[in-house]
């Protein structure tokens, strides 16, 4: 039977929920819905591309903890908050992930997240071996 490995390290000092950022089981990482704060705990607040740039941040330094990258992305779920924010979603996601990496992918418009000032959340699986 595979080990489970947790990675949950409060950043900053912060209050954190009551989850693991990211889970590996064998040669598969969960990586939990990622929002956009700053590592200072800051939030641009309505900036949808600066909130794409700290998610994306963000899920390269669990990546990188977890000992892999953004390469071994294979399916992601992004989270919108208004539908306005897809077409410049899509073009920042393009910039994002290396065309030849591209992972499967869903987008849906949520009526809203957990923080009232996220424009995003992604939360991804990434394949290890």
């Amino acid at each position: 039977m595979a080990d489970i490995q947790r990675f949950a390290s409060p950043r900053d000092g912060r209050p954190f929920p009551p989850l693991s950022v990211a889970v590996r089981h064998g040669a598969t990482l969960y990586v939990s819905g990622i929002g956009p704060f700053a590592p200072d705990g800051t939030l641009a607040a309505g900036d949808f591309a600066a909130q794409f740039a700290e998610v994306i941040k963000s899920l390269h330094a669990i990546l990188a903890e977890a000992g892999t990258d953004i390469s071994r992305v294979v399916k992601t779920n992004v989270l919108l908050t208004r539908a306005g924010d897809v077409r410049e979603m899509n073009r920042l996601y393009a910039a994002a992930f290396p065309a030849a990496h591209l992972p499967a992918r869903t987008t849906c418009v949520v009526a809203a997240l957990p923080v009232p000032d996220f424009l995003l959340e992604i939360e991804c699986v990434v394949a290890l071996d």
